[in-house]
């Protein structure tokens, strides 16, 4: 699998999320955090499986996280999939409806269309998830950092914005450019993450 990005989520076939992605990376004041939420998803595949392997299945995973993060009035400001995991960061609105039922809804979608593909209807495909409600800044900035470079951690790509299944290269072309080096300057090397996929 070539892992380089050959295609902008914000044109691929998004609607309404694909609109929220054109637009610039938020880049509201820091130093407010939002009172409506902002939360650091990680969901993890039933023991592990390797199920979303491929640019198709991957593609499948990506594009149901953007669309329905636009649909339940989530911003997201980070993401990054894999065939067994995926995180992301998604900020809250007063209209945003809750982040459970956009995980759950996200999981009742791709183990359907994931089950209809393999021809295994009924196969658990979704283990759990875990949300962290970010409260700190430097909390917030550590997550970013840590989602946009998750592929360079397990070794897929030597530099972010070459994986095609996370926000990194979008990041970096959207924001400014002094917000991408405060980002990436933030250690991640304290957080407690799950993901040992």
């Amino acid at each position: 699998m070539n892992p380089e990005r050959s295609h902008d989520p914000a044109e691929s076939q998004l609607g309404h999320s694909g609109d929220l992605l054109r637009r610039c990376w938020p880049h509201a004041p820091v130093h407010r955090l939002s009172e409506h939420g902002i939360y650091f998803i990680t969901a993890g595949t039933y023991l592990k499986a390797q199920l979303f392997v491929g640019p198709e299945r991957l593609t499948l995973l990506e594009t149901t996280i953007l669309t329905l993060a636009g649909k339940y009035g989530w911003q997201l400001e980070a993401w990054a999939v894999f065939a067994n995991h995926y995180h992301y960061v998604a900020r809250g609105f007063p209209d945003s409806r809750g982040i459970r039922l956009l995980i759950s809804h996200t999981h009742t979608h791709t183990a359907r269309e994931l089950n209809r593909l393999d021809a295994q209807p009924g196969r658990r495909v979704w283990y759990n998830f875990w949300d962290t409600r970010l409260t700190y800044e430097r909390s917030y900035f550590a997550r970013l950092n840590y989602t946009h470079q998750n592929a360079v951690k397990h070794d897929l790509v030597p530099v972010a914005n070459q994986y095609r299944w996370c926000s990194a290269a979008w990041f970096e072309r959207t924001a400014p450019p002094t917000m991408v080096a405060t980002i990436y300057s933030f250690k991640m090397d304290r957080l407690e993450v799950p993901d040992d996929f």
